[in-house]
C-alpha cells in the first residue's frame, strides 16, 4: 500500500436547499487502502459517495477545505473533467445490478460499451476483452453470458457483471455501494470474495453497507456515519471489537445471532423477551409430500413438515431453492402437484377456492416489501381494516380494534390518517405487521420480511414480531436467506436445495452441528468480524 493519497478531502458539506446532510466530513484513502462507510438509511454514505465521482444532485451545494482525487482539486470541476475520472479513476458498484444494468441489452454489448470507453481497451479485440473481464470476476461460461440479456441472470450473476463494467477502465478506486446486501449468504459470499480478491491484487476499494460483519471481512478503517457527520472511524478489528460511540455499539449489539436467541435487539437490549409457550397439541400445518412442477421441471421435491401454535419454523436456502413456492402453496396461492396441506386439521390443498376463502381469515402473510403489497389510496386505518373485513369486524368495534393494533406496534392512533407514501421503512413493516395480526390468525407467514431494513429497524421489527406472536401464540413460518435472523428466532429449521429439505431440526442442532454438506456451506458463508 502506498503512503500517497488517492483521496483527501478535508471539512466536506453537502446542501440541499436549507438542510445540510453532509457535515464536516474528513476523508483520506491511501493508493491501495479499503475503507468503508457505515450507517443507516440517510447516514449521509451514498451522498458521500456520489460526490466523489460527480454524480451528486445538480441542486446539491457542496463546500470543502480541500476535495483532491489522485492530487487533482475537483471541488468546482465541471463534466468533460468527472468524465475523466468516472471509469478511468473511479469505478462504481451500485446495490440493484437488475436497476443498473440495461434490460434491453445484453450484457455483452453492455461490456464492451464500458471496454471502449475505457483508454485502456484495445480496439478490434473487444469480445475478447469483454470475455476475460467477466472471467476475472468469477462469471462462469463467461463467453456464453455475452449474448444473455440482464433478466435471464440470476441476482449474483448480474453483480458480477455489475462489476466488470465498473472494472472495464482498470481503476484506481472502486467504490461498491451496497453490494451484497439482496444477495443470499452464499452468493454474497462469492461477491465478497471477488471484492477481497481485488483488494488484495491493490486496489482501493471504498465500501458502503449497513452490515458490520460485510465490512468487517473487507476494511481496513470503518467510519460510522450518523445525521451526515462521523460519530466514530477506526481500524476495523479494534472499531468491532471495542467500540467507542453509543451510536456505534447500538449497531453491533443490534445485529442477530446464536447469542441473542430470547433476547431484545433493540430498546431494552439483552433483556428477555416474552416467554413463547409451544403447543404439543395438534400441529397447526402439516405438509406432507409436497411436490410442485412447471412442466418436465420440478421445483419443490417431496417436502414435508410441520408447524405447532406458537411456534416458529425458519426456511432458509437460496434463490430458487423453492422456499417462497413452498409458502405460495402454505398461503392457497399455488396448488400442490402431489402431496397435502392441512391447517387444524382441515384439508387446505386441493379443496374448491371457495371453501378457501371463507377460512383464509387464519393465514396471513408479511412480505419482504409493505409498500407494494399497500394500496397506495388506502391511509394506515384503511389498510389495517382491511384485514378485519373476513372476520366481521366493523363500525365503532372496528376503529377500536385498529387503535389497539396501532398500540401493539408501538406506533399510536396518529397514524391513522398516513399514507404509505409518508412512512419510513421500518413503520411501514409495523403496519404490515398490525394488519396481519388484525383477524388473529392462527398461520402467519413471514417471506423476508426485514431483508431491506437497516439492522436497527430490523432489530426492532424482529423484537416485534416475536412479542406479537407470544401474545397471540400464532403459528410463524419464517422464510429468509439470512442465517443470523433465523437463528435469532427461529425453534427449528428447514434448509433447501434445488426443491428438497436436506436437513431439518432445533435451529442450534442445526446450525452448530450441520450434517449435510450444504447446510455446511451456507454456515461457512456467513462473514464474521
Amino acid at each position: 500500500m502506498s503512503d500517497a493519497l488517492f483521496i483527501d478531502i478535508q471539512n466536506l458539506s453537502i446542501r440541499f436547499g436549507d438542510k445540510t446532510v453532509i457535515k464536516g466530513l474528513n476523508l483520506q484513502l491511501k493508493h491501495g487502502e479499503s475503507i468503508a462507510f457505515v450507517g443507516e438509511s440517510g447516514s449521509g454514505k451514498t451522498v458521500t459517495a456520489r460526490s466523489l465521482i460527480g454524480l451528486q444532485d445538480g441542486k446539491a451545494r457542496i463546500a470543502a477545505d480541500r476535495f483532491l482525487i489522485n492530487g487533482e482539486d475537483m471541488l468546482n470541476a465541471n463534466q468533460r473533467r468527472w468524465r475523466k475520472i468516472r471509469g478511468q479513476q473511479i469505478g462504481y458498484v451500485l446495490q440493484d445490478a437488475l436497476v443498473s444494468l440495461d434490460p434491453l441489452r445484453k450484457i455483452g454489448q453492455q461490456v464492451k460499451d464500458a471496454l471502449s470507453a475505457s483508454q485502456n481497451a484495445e480496439r478490434g479485440n473487444l469480445r475478447a476483452q469483454s470475455i476475460q473481464l467477466l472471467k476475472s470476476v468469477g462469471m462462469p461460461d463467461a463467453e456464453t453470458r455475452l449474448a444473455t440479456y440482464p433478466h435471464q441472470l440470476s441476482g449474483g450473476l448480474r453483480q458480477r457483471a455489475l462489476i466488470a463494467t465498473a472494472l472495464a477502465g482498470k481503476p484506481s478506486l472502486l467504490i461498491a455501494d451496497e453490494p451484497t446486501t439482496a444477495l443470499d449468504m452464499t452468493v454474497q459470499k462469492q461477491i465478497l470474495d471477488l471484492l477481497q480478491k481485488r483488494r488484495d491484487s491493490g486496489q482501493s476499494l471504498l465500501l458502503i453497507s449497513h452490515d458490520l460483519s460485510v465490512v468487517g471481512q473487507l476494511a481496513d478503517r470503518i467510519l460510522v456515519m450518523k445525521d451526515g457527520e462521523v460519530v466514530e472511524e477506526g481500524e476495523s478489528e479494534s472499531l468491532l471489537r471495542a467500540p467507542q460511540h453509543p451510536y456505534t455499539q447500538q449497531l453491533l449489539a443490534a445485529v442477530p445471532s446464536p447469542a441473542t436467541r430470547g433476547l431484545r435487539l433493540s430498546g431494552q437490549r439483552g433483556e428477555a423477551l416474552p416467554v413463547k409457550h409451544i403447543s404439543s397439541g395438534e400441529p397447526v400445518l402439516v405438509a406432507s409430500g409436497l411436490y410442485k412442477h412447471y412442466g418436465n421441471k420440478n421445483v419443490v421435491n417431496h417436502v414435508s413438515f410441520s408447524l405447532a401454535a406458537g411456534e416458529t419454523l425458519g426456511i432458509v436456502g437460496e434463490s430458487g431453492s423453492g422456499k417462497t413456492t413452498v409458502a405460495r402453496m402454505v398461503l392457497g396461492l399455488t396448488e400442490p402437484s402431489a402431496g397435502t396441506l392441512t391447517i387444524q386439521g382441515q384439508r387446505w390443498s386441493q379443496i374448491p377456492e371457495s371453501e378457501r376463502r371463507l377460512r383464509r381469515k387464519g393465514i396471513q402473510l408479511i412480505a419482504q416489501d409493505p409498500l407494494s403489497s399497500f394500496d397506495p389510496r388506502y391511509n394506515v386505518e384503511k389498510i389495517i381494516g382491511e384485514s378485519l373485513d373476513s372476520v366481521g369486524i366493523y363500525g365503532d368495534e372496528r376503529k377500536k380494534r385498529i387503535l389497539q393494533l396501532l398500540e401493539e406496534v408501538q406506533l399510536g392512533g396518529s397514524f391513522l390518517s398516513r399514507y404509505p407514501r409518508e412512512l419510513s421503512g421500518g413503520q411501514r413493516q409495523r403496519i404490515a405487521i398490525a394488519r396481519a395480526f388484525a383477524p388473529n390468525p392462527v398461520l402467519l407467514i413471514a417471506d423476508e420480511p426485514v431483508s431491506a431494513l437497516d439492522v436497527s429497524v430490523q432489530a426492532q421489527v424482529l423484537d416485534l414480531l416475536a412479542e406479537m406472536q407470544a401474545e397471540h401464540s400464532t403459528a410463524l413460518l419464517f422464510i429468509s436467506h439470512d442465517l443470523g435472523v433465523v437463528h435469532h428466532l427461529a425453534d427449528r429449521v428447514v434448509v433447501m436445495k434445488d426443491g428438497s429439505v436436506v436437513e431439518h431440526g432445533h435451529v442450534d442442532n442445526v446450525f452448530h452441528r450441520p450434517a449435510h454438506p450444504w447446510t455446511q456451506q451456507l454456515i461457512n458463508s456467513l462473514p464474521t468480524f
